[in-house]
């Protein structure tokens, strides 16, 4: 582990790894995920002695995934607006102390199903808190050319751990019990916290207040749904994760009823889908550099679909693992995509709450197609359950064809750094408002229709980071006059919005331009609403002008 984490540059690495905090970082949660995946072990077989309902075996996933579905809004705002790093520090502590007492209460043999869940409910909120602010950090760890490798590598990582870690724990809990499963996970969070503790990250100071949580809740939402390309990620990935959710959720009885084996026979299973998992991760980054985004995700549902089939079909163990290894190969194909399109299909101020909304929607799908999967198993059988999870993940593969994934690697989200705060003629406080923009745009007949289409994505825009009531309006009596007008609630709120502006935002308003008429640049008129006769027109109290409604114009061109 290096002595100095401080993020320095470094000179074009060709790998993630070559920068040392995410080196660092990314060798602690292997770590940390081979103790998560140690305690899955012990849990899930626990629940096969404390109950012989397969629904509650089921439950015991889902109510890990279930808190990142409750949760991970919440999160992702918290991850955008305060430091990342706390964030982590706190979420990892909060799991190694509820990891402690359920270890202590397994040793005791206090444990019921129904508090064997709470636990594993618990520990779910850690990871809901945890994943947003460590999945947008790494876009700050290392360059954007290298975040899909980055988000492969910690696919792999991940998945380096679930091919060791489900077997490791098998034999934990076949010699010591799941006592031991749950305190060797406990001691894998100090190694993280202790990387997490020394690293000082090189964060640019904030120069605006930060947002209130629920505003920027409704700020992410309304990000995510006015952003078509993430939508189209979230509509398949949470068709996906409900049907590949079966598998995980079931291999406990499937090990148990059908393989009429142990612990050790649970852990080869997870094991083989672990080592399918690593090799997934390993081929995703060729596979990105010769094939579409589409193909890849429609590639790897096939193989997650006939990897399931033949694991409802399988009664040998010889057969089960290669089918169970083919769809560890299309769980991390899919689930890597989907995280690397969301990451660059989102700017840093809002990268947190986009990726939380997809785990959101992800982990939801998990959480009932685990819950489904467990229903079906009780009133019909696991093979029954396995193969509707299968024609599932067909239906998946088909919604492609509608509505096919895009290709959004060379969008430049960067923030534009040309604009300022505009100075005004009347003196404003950041909570002034409401705040009303016109635009005055000169635009001849000729190109009145490209206009429009273009003012149709700039209203797209405008809605997405925060300004309301957009209208467009044109004059009677000049007809080559076009004014575009939309609100802010405050000044404030009117600088933050203006700020989120990228740099792919910037050709659409090049493309306005270039439609005016030559030598009527557009004028930006900048206004405070203000009721007739409501206040007195002097000064406010420390000597402040209040605002003319007929004078409180700023004009910009």
């Amino acid at each position: 582990m290096p002595d100095d984490l401080e993020d320095s540059p470094h000179p074009g690495p060709s790998s993630a790894l070559g920068v040392p905090i995410f080196r660092a970082i990314w060798f602690a949660s292997v770590g940390s995920n081979f103790g998560g995946l140690v305690q899955a072990v012990g849990a899930s077989w626990l629940m096969t002695t404390l109950t012989d309902s397969p629904q509650y075996v089921a439950l015991v996933q889902a109510s890990t995934a279930l808190p990142i579905m409750l949760l991970a809004l919440l999160a992702g705002a918290i991850a955008d607006n305060l430091d990342r790093r706390t964030v982590m520090i706190c979420a990892q502590g909060f799991m190694l102390v509820a990891s402690t007492l359920l270890a202590l209460c397994a040793w005791y043999g206090v444990l019921t199903p129904w508090l064997l869940i709470g636990f594993t409910f618990a520990i779910g909120c850690g990871t809901a808190l945890n994943n947003p602010a460590w999945q947008a950090s790494v876009g700050d760890m290392v360059p954007r050319d290298l975040l899909p490798n980055a988000v492969a590598l910690n696919s792999m990582g991940f998945n380096i751990a679930r091919s060791v870690g489900p077997a490791v724990g098998g034999a934990i809990v076949a010699a010591a019990g799941a006592a031991a499963a749950f305190a060797t996970n406990a001691l894998s969070y100090v190694a993280l916290l202790a990387v997490l503790v020394r690293w000082r990250p090189d964060t640019a100071p904030r120069t605006l207040p930060r947002e209130r949580l629920d505003l920027a809740i409704t700020a992410g939402v309304r990000y995510v749904a006015m952003s078509p390309n993430i939508r189209a990620v979230l509509l398949r990935s949470v068709f996906f994760g409900m049907a590949a959710a079966a598998v995980p959720a079931l291999l406990p009885v499937v090990a148990n009823d059908i393989m009429s084996g142990g612990p050790l026979v649970l852990g080869t299973l997870l094991g083989s889908f672990g080592v399918g998992a690593v090799a997934g991760a390993l081929s995703s980054g060729r596979l990105r550099q010769r094939y579409s985004t589409e193909w890849i995700v429609r590639t790897a549902s096939v193989a997650v679909l006939i990897g399931t089939a033949i694991t409802g079909a399988s009664t040998w163990l010889f057969v089960t693992m290669p089918a169970l290894m083919l769809a560890g190969v299309g769980w991390v194909w899919a689930l890597s995509t989907f995280n690397v399109s969301v990451q660059m299909a989102a700017p840093r101020w809002v990268v947190a709450r986009a990726l939380s909304l997809y785990q959101m929607v992800t982990f939801g799908g998990m959480a009932f197609g685990s819950w489904l999967s467990g229903y079906v198993a009780s009133h019909y059988s696991i093979p029954v359950a396995l193969f509707c999870a299968a024609a599932l993940m067909a239906m998946t593969s088909l919604l492609g064809l509608l509505r096919p994934l895009q290709q959004i690697e060379n969008i430049d989200l960067a923030p534009l750094d040309h604009w300022r705060e505009p100075e005004t003629a009347v003196p404003l406080e950041p909570r002034s408002g409401p705040v009303v923009i016109t635009v005055e745009h000169r635009i001849a007949e000729k190109n009145i229709v490209a206009f429009l289409n273009v003012m149709n994505e700039r209203r797209r825009i405008c809605r997405r980071d925060g300004f309301k009531r957009w209208t467009l309006l044109r004059d009677l009596e000049d007809p080559q006059l076009w004014i575009e007008r939309f609100h802010v609630p405050t000044w404030l709120d009117y600088v933050r919005d203006a700020q989120r502006r990228t740099r792919a935002d910037a050709s659409i308003y090049e493309q306005v331009e270039k439609l005016h008429i030559p030598g009527k640049p557009a004028i930006v008129h900048r206004m405070i609403e203000r009721q007739p006769g409501s206040m007195p027109t002097a000064q406010q109290p420390g000597g402040r002008e209040l605002a003319d409604p007929l004078t409180d114009i700023t004009r910009a061109s």
